[in-house]
């Protein structure tokens, strides 16, 4: 245990640094902090502003102490290209907050609120400062919104599937994030509108879910019912169901038998994504297990009782990487991936707090 202990220490100290080191000047937080000498040339350049990464990044600073989440929230109100009008976040930015891609992915948005609603509960820091961001974020979403779909073609977190307004498609995990991302909202400042339209998108997830008994990718009048790991969102953080509902155990147990391999979580089946670059062409040998779907695989299954396996998961990651904590870790010594991601460390803090480790 004490071993563990020294080690858990060293890596929150690194992650420490990493954060920081993806904190820019302006607020902006990239991904990773390509410019540093430590990054390796192979990997593909993750200098962007993804407000997802940045609003997990953003909790694990709150339980480190670090002060990096205002700056980042204002960064959001003055540079993120767009959202002054729409109320809503895109794809991702450069660090002058331009848009890099303007593709919807609706849990970047509901993310952002989640974090602003952390962040105020963790700081008891002033409500009023982040108004606008709140209400013009929540209003956004709920304009998206027409009784069980969103009005605009939507991009999950992967970035690699879209789903169609004509078609009522909506990504399982996005939902859930907006659907937490309107409570906490409608906590900070009190809307019927956010509750309502919270309630509708529960109620259109929970309706076609429960058909199959398990969570799955997407829905509508086409389904994707493959597993994907970022089903995981739906227990933490946005707590769409209890950790002891059957949905959710039919789900890990599908995780666990198509997703996991020697305790490493990938993140779907087939999954060819590497982040390794020759020049500028994209290798796609093949997808290594990712260090963040383990912590967070860690944390849900900590809260389902079963803190044995979560230490399981928790444990190969930190027996597997040396310094940094990397997107993607390979079987293989050639691959190279994006090291270290930001949002590993994040992730790695968040379920060493939930592990008791700190």
């Amino acid at each position: 245990m004490k071993g563990v202990q020294t080690r858990v220490k060293q890596l929150i100290d690194v992650s420490k640094r990493v954060i920081v080191d993806c904190s820019l000047e302006n607020g902006a937080i990239v991904a990773a902090n390509s410019t540093k000498p430590y990054f390796p040339k192979e990997a593909k350049n993750y200098f962007y502003v993804w407000p997802r990464d940045a609003s997990f990044i953003c909790v694990a600073a709150d339980l480190l102490g670090l002060n990096i989440q205002e700056k980042f929230f204002e960064w959001l109100i003055n540079r993120a290209e767009g959202w002054q009008e729409r109320g809503l976040f895109y794809e991702k930015y450069y660090p002058n907050g331009l848009q890099a891609l303007n593709r919807f992915q609706p849990d970047q948005t509901g993310t952002v609120l989640f974090a602003v609603w952390h962040h105020l509960k963790s700081s008891k820091g002033e409500i009023d400062k982040y108004k606008n961001l709140v209400i013009s974020s929540a209003e956004g979403i709920c304009k998206a919104w027409k009784k069980d779909h969103f009005t605009l073609i939507t991009n999950d977190l992967w970035e690699e599937r879209l789903c169609f307004p004509d078609l009522k498609e909506n990504f399982t995990y996005s939902l859930a994030a907006c659907i937490k991302g309107l409570e906490c909202a409608n906590e900070l400042f009190p809307n019927k509108k956010y509750i309502r339209t919270a309630n509708e998108m529960k109620k259109v997830l929970l309706n076609n879910t429960e058909k199959r008994g398990y969570f799955f990718r997407s829905f509508g009048k086409l389904n994707d019912e493959r597993i994907d790991s970022s089903l995981l969102g739906l227990v933490w953080p946005f707590e769409i169901v209890t950790p002891s509902d059957p949905l959710v155990k039919n789900t890990i147990r599908k995780i666990i038998e198509k997703l996991v391999k020697n305790y490493g979580v990938y993140r779907y089946e087939h999954d060819e994504y590497d982040g390794w670059m020759f020049r500028t062409i994209h290798r796609k040998k093949g997808a290594g297990f990712w260090p963040l779907l383990n912590f967070w695989m860690s944390i849900v299954l900590n809260r389902m009782g079963r803190k044995k396996e979560a230490l399981g998961y928790y444990s190969r990651v930190i027996n597997s990487v040396k310094n940094f904590i990397p997107e993607q870790i390979f079987d293989n010594k050639i691959q190279k991936s994006v090291s270290p991601l930001c949002w590993s460390h994040a992730m790695f803090i968040i379920a060493s707090r939930e592990l008791g480790y700190f």
